[in-house]
């Protein structure tokens, strides 16, 4: 019924949406999937991508798993460059490495800032976002069609429903790790998740996600056709921690590596661990991010037990630009817009690096 007057016919208060500005029609994710279907060649790395992933998640393959790739997409065309790249190290070094592109898409703020490719495609602040999840969707379909799986990290409970289909690893952020609606939004995502540690360095936080992530949830969100329904899970065994350092400094040491596997015994997970090269760990400082690297490649070499992976911000020119937005014209090509990354000359011989490694372990 309409809102009616109250005594004296004062004018009815109207109590909803006081500081919304405006309300536009989203896509569903079915019509999407329909415009952008997966093919089989894409599906099979998806499949193939997530099954290789579990196996060395769970040890049953020796290789390590390296997740690599610009800290967030802002020009689609770089993003394929690289993965073209990519794709022909992996398949050189297969044998030794499970390489994973990371291809994020949604970009967390502490405050402000450009939120990612899908919230801001064209890097002016009009906000297309059907237009941002068509790209998107795209670039993780060309990716998987030649053969390279592909991680995203999910920010927004919703985005899932449009890609997730294309995506065979996935994480949760340091600011959502403590996200009830992220954790339960794990326990029914069909591919493994890293889960890192807070930003105030707090890795509890993420071994609880993980075993919260791991048991059945029931909670509202979105069907395939864009409709608001109750979604129920089975629960998400694949999921994992990320050490990511934090304000503090960094937690990639050997000693808080024993003691997250200690915290994961003892909340009846499995013992696996994957180290984030960037943010906290190097101070999102690019050469600092190699040297770690290089480091780290050295105690598995040595045989330290638990580390299962390894995150690497790579793009094709290292360091990073600032954004104006409205002038995405006079970025450079192939240097990330957000956080600092390692040039593909750096991280190729990284590679090389991390697959002797590996050789050495066995």
């Amino acid at each position: 019924m309409p809102p009616t007057a109250g005594r004296g016919d004062a004018p009815a208060l109207e109590l909803h949406n006081q500081r919304v500005t405006g309300v536009s029609p989203l896509l569903s994710p079915a019509l999407l999937r329909q415009e952008l279907p997966l093919a089989p060649a894409a599906a099979k790395t998806v499949s193939q991508g997530r099954t290789d992933t579990v196996d060395v998640l769970n040890g049953d393959d020796d290789r390590l798993l390296v997740v690599v790739g610009p800290c967030s997409v802002h020009d689609p065309d770089a993003a394929a460059d690289y993965a073209r790249k990519l794709a022909a190290q992996a398949e050189r070094l297969r044998d030794d490495l499970h390489v994973v592109m990371r291809v994020y898409f949604e970009k967390p703020r502490t405050t402000l800032g450009w939120k990612g490719l899908i919230n801001d495609p064209d890097l002016d602040g009009s906000f297309a976002v059907n237009r941002g999840l068509r790209i998107a969707r795209k670039l993780l379909l060309d990716i998987s069609e030649i053969g390279l799986p592909v991680g995203c990290e999910f920010l927004d409970p919703i985005t899932p429903q449009f890609i997730a289909d294309a995506v065979s690893w996935g994480s949760i952020g340091a600011r959502t790790a403590a996200s009830q609606v992220h954790r339960q939004l794990c326990s029914g995502l069909s591919m493994p998740i890293g889960i890192k540690n807070s930003t105030e360095g707090d890795v509890q936080v993420a071994v609880d996600a993980t075993r919260a992530a791991a048991a059945s949830h029931v909670f509202p969100g979105i069907n395939d056709d864009g409709l608001a329904a109750l979604l129920t899970t089975s629960g998400n065994a694949d999921c994992h921690v990320i050490l990511r350092g934090s304000a503090s400094g960094p937690n990639h040491d050997a000693a808080t590596v024993a003691d997250t596997l200690s915290r994961l015994v003892k909340a009846g997970l499995p013992e696996r661990v994957i180290i984030d090269a960037s943010h906290g760990n190097s101070g999102k400082d690019h050469v600092r991010q190699a040297e770690l690297t290089g480091e780290i490649a050295e105690r598995i070499a040595a045989g330290e037990r638990g580390i299962t992976g390894i995150m690497l911000e790579s793009f094709l020119a290292p360091g990073r630009q600032d954004l104006t937005l409205g002038k995405r014209n006079e970025l450079d090509y192939g240097r990330s817009i957000t956080d600092a990354c390692m040039d593909w000359d750096t991280t190729s011989g990284l590679l090389d690096q991390l697959a002797a490694a590996v050789r050495a372990r066995r």
